[in-house]
């Protein structure tokens, strides 16, 4: 055989020891580990260089941070002052601004010094600073994707030509150094990946493991082996899984990993594992059905966490339960709901609520009543936005003077104007006098707009001018009247909704949107109904004769449950009826006919979870995490918590 090849021409010899390289690479690179593959592709390098008598080949790849930059990643070349010094970091776009528009669409440039346009002047320039006689580019990209780097092979002496067979062959050790390191930068990200999951869930104190259906094998994490007492190196299957769990947990386990075979559904299951001094440790572990098609296999998948400490502190709790039980037991079978005084906060004496939402709405009032800016109180109706007016009113410099009130969705449009603005004398016909409007009258005092949504847009044009300028003039008149003049305005609509279709105009929003108030409904904060219910009976029953001293506790939770689509206005007059059939002092409070189809209506099910959801955190003062925290009473991660509350469109009152 060598006889063979010492008798065939030169250049045939040559060509025949390239294409024997050529497969020896293609060959190597296969399944190459991703640790080895940087010093593989420079040992081609090198190879390649030798077998065509190059002087220099370098890899390129682009930058992650710096636009056009190239960063040499691989170097095969003679050492100074033989060849070039090294550079690491090349502004490709600066440096070669001719080739790399060439490499982005896909080219491959193979030529010599005086080969190149006219237009390459720049790019000449830089291959003559390098030493370089004769280069080939190649752009590496996988899968026929974005260019990612450039593959170049050069000669330093000659200059030379690039026959098309070699540039073929080329074109594929650039394709092949492409597809490993893409595959390099995939192991790396996978192996990081890993590696923080790892970390994560060590950290958390999360277990991950895989079960086969079939074979029985077992892998767990080193988590996952602490929690259940195996050794970091020992082989895992089935059977050793219930050499730690309790006897008595054996059948329990069995069934959940058969329904969760069987169903496919996610299965939670609680049990204990015997430690070695004969105590046990209480694991909740949760799993799933995964079907691999291609294996034909069935796995269960899950997590595993220590619950001991949740489960100790649960039989503290059941303990002191049942204490409270046994003390229950010996109070009367009716069960009387003590009355509860009526919180009267930071002196609205109008006001009544002891939630903390309630608390933070009174809060802002104390913050906004001494300002002079415009307020906008919005919340359904029957919820006691003109109460919260009065109290704004109430505290401010402004209290020697009235609170002027106007309900604009109680005047026809055509009198809207007339009434806020005043008119002269035969402005229009049937004004036989002259009238003094709203804000003539507001002067230096407060004007409450009531249901500021049902104002016509042209109205709505003028009482931004006046909210601006503070000036305004009477219907029939030309003459200008400046007013000092306080505003608060009211709405039971959505007027970011109203501008959005064009009913209420933008500017105006902004304009009266200065310090925004929102009343929650009463369904959003059953705690207030109590002292609510109280408060009327008392205001009631001296007027009907009656003296009201108990409620009985199963009514009064029937009352915190009930919807009330009309808010306080409903509450009160269910209050004000049940006085009148009243006979004895203790006041029995029927829920309004319909109640059933109020409370249906209202609350499917996204309703009921969104109210039980904002009604744990009113009681932890909207805490999410921590010992008593939100996530913890639902049982519920923080994270999760946060994703329903967002799901739900639930966000915290403004302080």
């Amino acid at each position: 055989m060598s006889t063979i090849k010492n008798k065939l021409p030169h250049k045939l010899q040559k060509r025949l020891r390239f294409e024997t390289l050529m497969t020896d690479i293609s060959a190597h690179f296969v399944n190459l580990p991703a640790d080895r593959i940087d010093a593989e592709i420079e040992d081609a390098q090198r190879l390649i260089c030798d077998c065509l008598a190059l002087d220099l080949s370098a890899l390129w790849q682009w930058s992650d941070n710096t636009p056009h930059s190239l960063i040499l990643t691989h170097l095969h070349s003679p050492p100074p002052p033989y060849g070039p010094v090294r550079p690491e970091h090349l502004d490709g776009q600066e440096a070669f601004p001719w080739s790399v528009e060439q490499i982005l669409k896909g080219k491959v440039i193979a030529h010599t010094i005086k080969d190149l346009p006219l237009e390459a002047v720049r790019d000449l320039e830089s291959y003559r600073i390098f030493g370089i006689k004769s280069s080939v580019v190649i752009p590496l990209s996988t899968g026929g994707g974005p260019v990612v780097g450039v593959l170049s092979f050069n000669d330093l002496r000659v200059e030379r030509k690039w026959p098309e067979p070699i540039l073929k062959r080329l074109r594929l050790i650039a394709q092949i150094f492409a597809n490993a390191l893409a595959r390099k930068g995939w192991e790396l990200m996978l192996r990081e990946s890993e590696a923080r999951l790892n970390m994560a869930t060590h950290a958390a104190g999360v277990g991950l493991w895989d079960l086969e259906i079939d074979t029985g094998y077992l892998w767990a994490s080193r988590k996952a082996r602490e929690l259940f007492l195996f050794t970091q190196d020992e082989d895992l299957n089935y059977k050793r899984l219930f050499e730690v769990i309790h006897p008595s947990d054996h059948q329990l386990v069995e069934h959940a990993v058969q329904t969760a075979v069987q169903s496919g559904e996610k299965v939670r299951c609680e049990y204990r594992v015997v430690l070695p001094d004969g105590s046990v440790r209480w694991l909740v572990s949760i799993g799933n059905r995964v079907t691999d098609p291609h294996r034909k296999s069935v796995r269960l998948m899950g997590a595993s966490i220590d619950a001991s400490e949740r489960k100790e502190m649960e039989e503290r709790l059941q303990t002191q339960l049942e204490e409270i039980k046994g003390l229950k037991q010996k109070l009367e079978d009716e069960n009387l709901f003590l009355r509860k005084e009526i919180e009267i906060q930071h002196l609205h004496k109008e006001i009544v609520g002891r939630s903390p939402a309630m608390q933070r709405i009174l809060v802002q009032v104390e913050q906004v009543a001494r300002t002079d800016a415009t307020v906008l109180i919005e919340g359904e109706t029957g919820t006691g936005k003109e109460l919260l007016a009065r109290a704004v009113h109430r505290l401010s410099d402004r209290k020697g003077r009235p609170l002027i009130t106007i309900n604009c969705a109680s005047l026809p449009p055509t009198l809207v104007e007339s009434e806020l603005f005043g008119r002269e004398k035969g402005a229009y016909t049937g004004a036989l006098t002259r009238m003094t409007g709203r804000f003539e009258i507001a002067d230096k005092a407060t004007l409450f707009l009531d249901e500021i949504g049902e104002l016509p847009l042209d109205v709505q044009a003028k009482l931004l001018r006046v909210l601006e300028q503070g000036r305004f003039e009477r219907l029939g008149s030309t003459q200008s009247i400046l007013v000092d003049v306080r505003i608060i305005a009211a709405t039971n609509q959505d007027l970011a909704q109203q501008v959005a279709a064009g009913r209420f105009r933008k500017d105006l929003y902004y304009r009266l949107n200065v310090f925004p108030i929102h009343l929650p409904p009463l369904r959003e904060r059953p705690e207030d109904i109590p002292p609510l219910v109280w408060n009327f009976v008392r205001q009631y029953e001296g007027k009907m004769g009656r003296r009201i001293d108990l409620i009985r506790r199963q009514c009064m939770d029937d009352l915190q449950r009930y919807a009330w689509p009309g808010n306080i206005r409903e509450l009160r007059n269910v209050i004000e009826r049940a006085l009148i059939v009243c006979s004895s002092r203790t006041l029995e409070v029927p829920l309004p006919s319909g109640a059933v189809v109020e409370i249906s209506e209202e609350l499917d099910l996204e309703a009921v979870e969104r109210r039980h959801i904002i009604d744990v955190l009113q009681k932890t003062d909207w805490r999410l995490s921590g010992q008593g925290g939100a996530a913890e009473i639902l049982g519920l991660k923080r994270t999760t918590l946060q994703s329903k509350m967002k799901k739900l469109n639930i966000r915290r009152p403004p302080q």
